[in-house]
């Protein structure tokens, strides 16, 4: 399972307040991909115009030979059944169950059978451990079970694309951490594309294969996580590794005096890239690297200490 996406000069705005413009990338199959970028430079908007929910104002979206910026409505519905997706706040319905909010994407587009429906769904609560909550209603649940079963709800069609929407917004680290090592997991078991969207840096640094960062109505970077953690490009590097430093101020990017003030400052040095989280049954995944690898590849020298197993974002913690 998994299928490629290729985004090619993608451009979105909104009236005459431009979004980003001629974005593009290739998400690989199979693999997982985080997309950061600070607040307000459409990372959200960029995951709505992958599903097809925007239309940008140029560009394509490829996904098995159909551009889904282009396309027509009903090649854009059968499209859509290669999707999942995880909402930030879990987008549960209210009033119903657990159960019945899993069970909703089977009882609308397909034609099963309640018995067929049960036994998917409890399959899928067990993947995100949700057995024995089938019961409880959205409301009398934290915030983690929550986005569990969101995503449950967005596995039950057997999706070979699933996008996440800032899964970890309103999570504590130790939940934070548990859904990280739950991601993994479930891409090491379905073989799916996953293109997740972040804030949190300690996922970006140890969770993705590949990682891209939106700025200044572009797209700055793409490419294999330890480009990324390696990268000396200024603002890739002061938002990677949440420095003050850099390009990127309270209001996205700094002037010229702030910028100025900064010139003869030392940048710190590189944090060490830490080792990328590994599937629980230690079982490599399609889309997982030999640690440094692609260091090695390129001639790049990783920053001291990096990959060691004593490292404590190593694990997600």
């Amino acid at each position: 399972m998994g299928v490629e996406i290729k985004v090619d000069g993608l451009t979105k705005s909104f009236g005459r307040d431009l979004i980003w413009k001629d974005v593009s990338l290739t998400i690989p199959a199979g693999e997982i991909c985080v997309m950061l970028g600070p607040s307000g430079t459409g990372k959200s908007v960029f995951l709505k115009t992958l599903i097809g929910l925007l239309k940008p104002d140029t560009g394509h979206v490829v996904i098995e030979g159909t551009d889904i910026a282009n396309c027509s409505e009903r090649d854009l519905y059968e499209i859509r059944k290669l999707f999942g997706v995880l909402f930030q706040d879990g987008a549960m319905f209210g009033s119903m169950t657990l159960y019945d909010n899993v069970a909703f994407p089977l009882r609308e587009h397909t034609k099963k059978s309640e018995s067929q429906i049960r036994d998917i769904v409890m399959e899928k609560m067990e993947l995100v451990g949700l057995l024995g909550a089938e019961t409880k209603l959205p409301g009398e649940i934290s915030g983690g079970m929550r986005k569990r079963a969101g995503l449950a709800r967005a596995l039950v069609l057997d999706p070979e694309i699933v996008l996440f929407d800032e899964p970890d917004s309103g999570l504590d680290p130790v939940r934070t951490s548990f859904l990280n090592q739950l991601i993994v997991d479930l891409n090491a078991q379905i073989d799916a594309t996953f293109l997740i969207v972040t804030h949190d840096i300690n996922t970006a640094r140890t969770v993705p294969d590949n990682i891209g960062l939106l700025y200044h109505k572009h797209l700055a970077m793409f490419g294999p996580r330890e480009m990324l953690l390696s990268s000396e490009e200024p603002v890739v590097r002061q938002f990677l590794n949440a420095q003050r430093v850099g390009p990127i101020g309270m209001s996205e990017e700094k002037d010229a005096d702030e910028l100025a003030q900064e010139k003869d400052q030392e940048l710190p040095p590189l944090p060490p890239i830490p080792l990328q989280l590994e599937p629980s049954n230690g079982v490599p995944r399609r889309g997982q690297r030999e640690p440094g690898a692609w260091c090695r590849e390129h001639g790049v020298t990783p920053p001291p200490g990096s990959f060691e197993d004593n490292m404590s974002m190593a694990t997600g913690a």
